[in-house]
């Protein structure tokens, strides 16, 4: 397109809201961060419309895509937010027929059938690894070729769905350009850290464990691949020193896998001496592993750290195909508050054998485990696969439901408005517990960032409505 315009891509945000990820922060969307420079590289200008962030319903979105007038709209999805980004295409659509709408994600990536056969506003699938996917078929269509030709994506064809071979993994993911200059950097904060500016980062990809309920083993195929720490590193120097971010969320699968890689990572970290905190997932078993050099997390910068525990039972741990040592997680707690970060545990409950007893023993479980705070999700067994034994139990097929808050799963002695019930009763006795701890707290920053979380939690709402015994299970 040499001496013309080029052409346009609109990259949005589905305006998804579950109510509970919005009240601690604004996240970036790292992914779009990376398209948009993928985009950049297929000759295509781009630009990020995070509608999610900005709060905007359909009337703004419609208004936003009219002025931008781009000649492709893509969005991402979850499983949970795969309605409103199929309604966003649908809106660039009715503005513009001719508008070519390109959807990717985990949700698409394995139920791309059934989105193209319920609906024509989507044209184009990009089908697992996005970024050199979505080049090539920019590529492809700004010279007219045949999307045939583009491997990794599905899309309608004389009104059969047609498949390309899947693409390969990327090999180098330093070879990536995220686009941070398009990002509308007073939108993003993390409100539990005053003044502070957030970004998302990814020093790897993937995960190799198989967790059963997890879509991330299934979308990267059980691989792990990591960046070059010593880049990562200068990455997030480089964003705190050219646009002032303080705050950075690992979205690592599986950050610490490699032990030499992470310390290397901390190390390089340390040596920048940057006033930035850091909140990342990890497993017990890592935290034990890196006793010795657990203040070099401190010492990095790593501020909130999330365990996956899912469950203390080893029956329910097998079901799940996680290999976890529950006795690990009491061990990894204390490691992590003798160096004054946070902790945060998750737990699943909503099995099929759950009970009210079971419940109660889950948050006793959490309640022993003290961690400075927890969750208490949902079991949701994915539409794509994972857990199939699953399927009959299922009384919820709003996708807009599998969001880990609302229960979708029925169990053989909980009905799904039983189980909301048991689920926020676990959240109020926790946390109502917690608050005398966490105000008499002595390590300053912890007392300081859980006094501003829970104050967030309770201006919040959605929770008081959650945690009101009174209201509505549902």
């Amino acid at each position: 397109m040499t001496g013309e315009a080029r052409h346009k891509i609109l990259l949005v945000t589905p305006p998804y809201h579950s109510g509970i990820p919005e009240i601690s922060g604004r996240w970036l969307p790292l992914g779009l961060v990376y398209l948009a420079g993928a985009a950049r590289e297929a000759g295509v200008e781009a630009v990020i419309y995070d509608a999610m962030a900005t709060g905007d319903g359909y009337p703004e979105i419609e208004r936003r895509i009219a002025e931008a007038a781009p000649r492709y709209v893509a969005a991402g999805a979850m499983t949970a937010t795969v309605g409103d980004a199929v309604k966003v295409l649908a809106t660039a659509k009715a503005l513009d027929p001719a508008t070519v709408t390109i959807l990717g994600g985990v949700h698409p990536s394995f139920l791309y059938r059934e989105i193209l056969e319920q609906s024509f506003y989507v044209d184009y699938i990009v089908i697992g690894e996005g970024e050199q996917t979505l080049a090539a078929l920019l590529r492809t269509l700004e010279q007219g070729g045949d999307p045939a030709a583009v491997p990794g994506i599905a899309y309608r064809e004389g009104g059969e769905v047609k498949v390309t071979p899947a693409a390969p993994l990327i090999e180098n993911l330093d070879s990536l350009v995220p686009a941070w200059d398009l990002v509308d950097w007073p939108l993003y904060s993390y409100f539990v850290i005053p003044d502070s500016r957030f970004a998302a980062i990814s020093t790897s990809r993937g995960c190799s464990h198989d967790c059963a309920f997890c879509s991330q083993q299934q979308f990267w195929h059980q691989a792990w691949r990591a960046r070059d720490p010593l880049k990562a590193a200068a990455e997030v120097a480089q964003l705190h020193r050219r646009h002032g971010v303080n705050v950075f969320l690992v979205t690592d699968e599986h950050p610490t896998r490699d032990a030499v890689r992470w310390e290397r990572f901390l190390d390089a970290l340390i040596e920048e001496a940057l006033p930035v905190h850091l909140i990342l997932e990890t497993r017990a078993e890592d935290v034990l592993r890196d006793r010795a050099i657990f203040w070099k997390y401190a010492k990095a910068g790593v501020a909130h750290i999330s365990l996956g525990v899912e469950s203390a039972d080893r029956q329910r741990l097998a079901r799940l195909v996680k290999d976890q040592v529950p006795d690990a997680v009491p061990e990894a707690l204390a490691i992590i508050h003798e160096h004054g970060i946070v902790s945060e545990v998750s737990f699943l409950v909503g099995f099929p054998d759950e009970t009210p007893e079971s419940v109660r023993a889950t948050l006793k479980t959490a309640q022993q485990y003290n961690p400075d705070s927890a969750n208490f999700f949902a079991l949701t067994p994915w539409p794509y696969g994972g857990m199939p034994e699953l399927a009959p139990l299922i009384r919820e097929t709003d996708y807009a439901r599998y969001n880990f808050i609302a229960p979708v799963l029925e169990s053989e002695f909980m009905s799904l408005k039983e189980l909301q019930g048991a689920i926020n009763d676990c959240y109020r006795r926790f946390y109502m517990g917690k608050m005398l701890e966490v105000m008499t707290m002595k390590d300053t920053f912890r007392r300081a960032y859980l006094v501003r979380a829970t104050k967030l939690l309770m201006s919040s709402s959605f929770v008081i409505g959650k945690l009101n015994p009174w209201g509505s299970a549902r």
